[in-house]
């Protein structure tokens, strides 16, 4: 029994020590960003959902951006067989969305202007504007399918204490600093899979 043992933590060494992590830095901001988000709250970083340059684990050609739901990991597949990971943020179960679909456009510090479920659900919230204190954060990209408003965005968070979890309405979030790594990375018509 003890030489089985040996053998699997030898055989996961291995494997761990075959995965390529490199972390990178954080992308260079505006001023703008930076006055925001001096003013959003900060969370500590849990290393599992921190941005790394990963080898590529999703099967997808360069230029793809992939959401592996039940890891709350997002991928942005690169050429060399690499991809950026992103740790993210997710809908609960009962909002959960999986498809494809593709970046139709992006924004900067945008608007939310919550879709009529919510509001019926939440008659609380409201129309904001774009800024810090924006549940969309820093960036948004806007999911279409078949030239069709999804509904659903990839975008930056004010609860970045969230990410890893499953806790918004269907969207995927991430921490501002890395949605804005991703939206600079990121083209409209970027084909985006969600798992």
């Amino acid at each position: 029994m003890k030489l089985v043992r040996l053998a699997l933590l030898a055989a996961f060494t291995v494997g761990l020590a075959a995965c390529q992590y490199a972390r990178t830095p954080d992308p260079v901001l505006s001023e703008r960003d930076a006055q925001f988000m001096a003013m959003i709250p900060t969370a500590k970083e849990d290393p599992m959902f921190a941005r790394y340059m990963v080898d590529n684990p999703t099967g997808e050609p360069p230029g793809v951006v992939v959401v592996e739901t039940r890891q709350h990991q997002l991928y942005y597949t690169l050429p060399d067989g690499k991809a950026m990971r992103y740790g993210v943020a997710l809908g609960s179960e009962a909002f959960g969305w999986t498809g494809e679909a593709v970046i139709d456009h992006k924004a900067e510090w945008p608007d939310w202007n919550p879709p009529a479920d919510m509001v019926a659900r939440w008659p609380q919230v409201k129309k904001t504007a774009g800024g810090w204190t924006n549940p969309l954060g820093a960036r948004a990209m806007y999911l279409f399918q078949d030239g069709k408003d999804t509904l659903y965005r990839i975008h930056g968070t004010n609860e970045p204490e969230k990410i890893g979890q499953s806790v918004s309405s269907g969207c995927i979030r991430m921490r501002n600093i890395d949605v804005i790594d991703l939206y600079s990375r990121v083209q409209d018509g970027t084909k985006v899979i969600v798992r």
